[in-house]
């Protein structure tokens, strides 16, 4: 029997947006009325920390009520076919909760914790909130796993490697300007089909051997999926 082909998918915002989880673009830089600069940076931990794990025990809150939509559910129905390798952005865990297996975090995951010493002393905390005088094993400040703006993205060159291998790309709910992550699709090799799900015209780069779907992710990608098994 051959080997499955396998699709990586890059995935953003938009495709949580529709389980009813804000975006930061949508917020004009206000969500849920906190400054992004004063919640989602390293400085703002610096200078507020207890601001920032207000904010994030709020969205934590937020993560645990959401439910996956189509979109998430399509690929991880993909796993029946294709070796499906998931790079998101997001930070929530729908992709889990819909079943898919292979979820690589960019940015972090909401429901962990770390230490604010140490990037590799990281918890599971579920949906409990994380308190001012929560301390990590080695005594520090228990932080949000979440990477912010002004720090580096560690599963970076992971993310990368997974790229390269793709034999089919799709992009979802990301308009992939935002770098380091944006560089990712320098990384596929060119004669594979790339599809990207958006229903306005992405920013990114020359679109010309792409294939677009104008649609929102929760319709867009059972389409894509259905596409891809028939092919099959």
């Amino acid at each position: 029997m051959p080997q499955a082909k396998q699709i990586v998918v890059i995935t953003g915002a938009g495709i949580s947006a529709e389980s009813g989880l804000s975006t930061f673009r949508d917020s004009g830089g206000l969500w849920e009325g906190y400054d992004i600069n004063e919640v989602a940076s390293i400085d703002g931990w610096r200078i507020n920390p207890e601001k920032v794990l207000d904010f994030y025990n709020l969205r934590r809150k937020q993560a645990l009520e959401a439910k996956p939509n189509n979109a998430h559910k399509a690929l991880a129905d993909l796993q029946n076919d294709f070796d499906v390798q998931i790079i998101t952005q997001n930070v929530d865990d729908l992709h889990e909760k819909a079943g898919s297996k292979n979820v690589l975090h960019l940015h972090g995951e909401l429901n962990k914790a770390k230490s604010s010493k140490v990037d590799d002393y990281i918890v599971d905390i579920g949906s409990q909130p994380i308190e001012l005088g929560d301390k990590a094993a080695d005594g520090s400040q228990l932080r949000p796993h979440v990477v912010w703006f002004g720090e580096l993205v560690p599963n970076l060159e992971k993310a990368a490697h997974i790229t390269s291998k793709a034999d089919i790309l799709i992009v979802i709910g990301t308009s992939l300007v935002v770098y380091p992550a944006a560089g990712l699709i320098d990384y596929v090799k060119q004669s594979i089909p790339k599809y990207i799900i958006d229903p306005s015209e992405p920013e990114f780069r020359d679109l010309s051997d792409w294939n677009h779907i104008k649609e929102k992710a929760a319709s867009g990608t059972p389409k894509l999926v259905k596409k891809l098994k028939d092919k099959r």
